[in-house]
């Protein structure tokens, strides 16, 4: 178990820069050659990799599939997830929405309430804006941590709410007569917990999921609606899914 999971961490790691030779992998003498090319090729045919005449290359998706894997087997996620660029990580977000008919703004940034804000992604899908704080190094969120992370995004979400449409970057949603902010935090691997105080926590590759289920299911979880200017807060009965403190 310990040489497949410090193959996956090589892997990762040359991968970040592009494809590279298998060669590479039999000089870092992870184990005898034969077994490394026995594990690349079992890679290849579970879809973590494309191996091809000797040259190893992956994905985003591959990449992050990779990680989690890697995690599974006892790797630590901080150092695992070092070898994860933002951009990688805002590609799946990306593709699963765009796969759910969702748009996309990155790193948006605005000030409100003599503050400045910042939340990662926001994906619009009418009537829903998801506003995610993704936290791809997480190594597991304890229950503290949980509910600073979750109540910080809450934070950031009524500030977008409030400040609507008053943003100089474009969104579909600024245009729609009813909108519904919900946060949500991403994480890279699955938290022991899948919600805190009606705030989804979501593993990223469950996130193609998650989008498609989500218009059934926001009328259970925390979310801020707003009707043209006015805001009305969405506070919905607790479900039993908080943490213990």
């Amino acid at each position: 178990m310990n040489i497949e999971k410090n193959l996956l961490i090589a892997v990762l790691k040359l991968t970040k820069d592009g494809p590279f030779s298998q060669e590479l992998i039999n000089k870092l003498q992870i184990c005898p050659s034969q077994y490394a090319e026995k594990l690349l090729k079992k890679l290849q045919t579970d879809g973590l990799i494309n191996l091809n005449k000797g040259v190893i290359e992956a994905n985003s998706l591959q990449r992050l599939k990779l990680a989690v894997k890697a995690i599974s087997l006892g790797a630590d996620p901080e150092h695992v997830s070092s070898f994860l660029s933002w951009q990688e990580f805002e590609d799946i977000v990306a593709i699963a929405s765009a796969r759910n008919n969702y748009s996309v703004v990155k790193n948006l940034r605005f000030k409100s309430a003599g503050r400045r804000w910042e939340i990662d992604i926001v994906a619009c899908r009418k009537p829903i804006a998801l506003c995610l704080d993704c936290k791809h190094w997480s190594r597991g969120l304890s229950p503290s941590t949980l509910k600073r992370i979750v109540e910080e995004q809450v934070e950031r979400t009524l500030a977008l709410s409030e400040f609507l449409p008053s943003l100089s970057v474009k969104m579909e949603c600024m245009s729609w007569d009813t909108v519904k902010f919900v946060p949500a935090v991403l994480s890279l691997i699955p938290s022991r917990f899948k919600f805190y105080d009606d705030v989804p926590v979501v593993p990223v590759l469950q996130l193609q999921d998650f989008l498609s289920q989500l218009p059934a299911q926001i009328d259970s979880l925390k979310h801020f609606t707003k009707h043209s200017s006015r805001l009305t807060r969405q506070l919905f009965p607790k479900l039993g899914r908080e943490p213990p403190s």
